[in-house]
């Protein structure tokens, strides 16, 4: 069984306000792409991730999609009850939304939050339960990300756990393959 950690930046980190911005699209692409490799290289059974707006709520969307055409199971795991109460309505609703088209959902403290202990324990938990992990990040560009990314270089000091990162570099060529993409679509019409 292949399990993988999904996470990176959040919406205001990537300046992402609202579903149609642009660079939600650019960013679900290549999830999309990635994840579509892994599951027809027979290297995927469940993306795990966070519900953070941004690229964890992306990528549980696209995992969700791409269980339509793959045998591929989507999981949601928080770190603490009440993750989402103080998030406005539209972001409650997406979340609760999501919460409910998953195939499994946990939060990893049955507390509200409390203390920065629970998210330690929520990235202990997500390290223990996956075998890789697959980072929207840029190291030149750290954010609330980097705590994820320096625990999993640490983790991999002892233990065999792959860590792909998609950084701005790579999201610009995607960016220009998909609007390759979109251009080509036109003339097939």
């Amino acid at each position: 069984m292949q399990r993988l950690w999904v996470t990176g930046y959040r919406n205001y980190e990537l300046n992402t306000f609202g579903e149609k911005d642009p660079k939600i699209k650019i960013i679900k692409f290549v999830i999309e792409k990635r994840l579509t490799e892994m599951l027809e290289d027979g290297q995927l059974d469940w993306v795990i991730t966070g519900a953070n707006l941004g690229v964890e709520q992306w990528a549980s969307e696209v995992a969700v999609e791409l269980r339509q055409k793959y045998p591929l199971r989507v999981s949601m795991i928080i770190p603490y009850e009440e993750f989402a109460s103080r998030w406005n309505e539209n972001n409650q609703a997406k979340f609760l939304s999501l919460k409910n088209q998953v195939d499994f959902f946990a939060a990893t403290s049955n507390k509200p939050y409390q203390s920065p202990v629970q998210l330690r324990n929520y990235q202990n938990f997500m390290l223990m339960h996956t075998d890789s992990a697959l980072m929207v990040y840029d190291l030149e560009s750290p954010g609330k990300p980097k705590f994820d990314y320096n625990l999993i270089k640490k983790y991999q000091e002892a233990n065999n756990y792959p860590l792909e990162l998609i950084d701005f570099y790579d999201l610009q060529d995607a960016a220009e393959e998909y609007q390759s993409e979109q251009e080509g679509n036109t003339f097939d019409e």
